[in-house]
């Protein structure tokens, strides 16, 4: 993981699905996060595409919401807001950066959320907002929310 300044942090603890809910739905109501980009950070199974599609469910996108694990990139519309939600795991040649588009869909407006970032970290831009997921011993989940951008800042619990 790069080293990008951190402008504020929480900690936070989901000790259930609901709890995990709870905070997407909060998120979720904040204006700040219309063009904003976060990190989901965590191991196979710490809750990273469950926390994606609690908070799309709360931005109002209907139907499926599957992990992009295979295609690496899942576009949503909530209403006007696009949403871009990427899986880097499989991720291991920066030409297919440029090669797939995604330089444009980063430029774009809209919500991205990236898992596994740390496979493409050369050419992703600095996240407004990064969650780092652990799951603790009885299942809980424990989440460290880092605001690298004053948009950051804005979406901090």
């Amino acid at each position: 993981m790069r080293h990008a300044p951190i402008l504020g942090t929480r900690s936070l603890a989901w000790p259930d699905e609901a709890a995990c809910a709870s905070f997407a739905q909060a998120l979720a109501a904040r204006p700040a996060l219309r063009d904003a980009y976060l990190e989901l950070h965590g191991e196979l199974g710490a809750g990273k595409t469950s926390f994606v599609r609690h908070l799309l469910r709360a931005l109002g996108v209907q139907g499926r919401i599957k992990s992009p694990t295979y295609a690496v990139v899942e576009p949503y519309l909530a209403g006007d807001l696009a949403i871009s939600h990427f899986d880097f795991y499989r991720f291991d040649d920066p030409r297919e950066w440029e090669d797939a588009g995604f330089r444009e869909l980063f430029a774009a407006p809209g919500l991205k959320l990236a898992e596994w970032p740390q496979k493409a970290q050369a050419v992703l831009p600095l996240p407004d907002l990064r969650l780092l997921i652990t799951v603790g011993d009885d299942d809980a989940r424990q989440v460290q929310v880092q605001a690298c951008t004053p948009r950051g800042l804005e979406l901090l619990p």
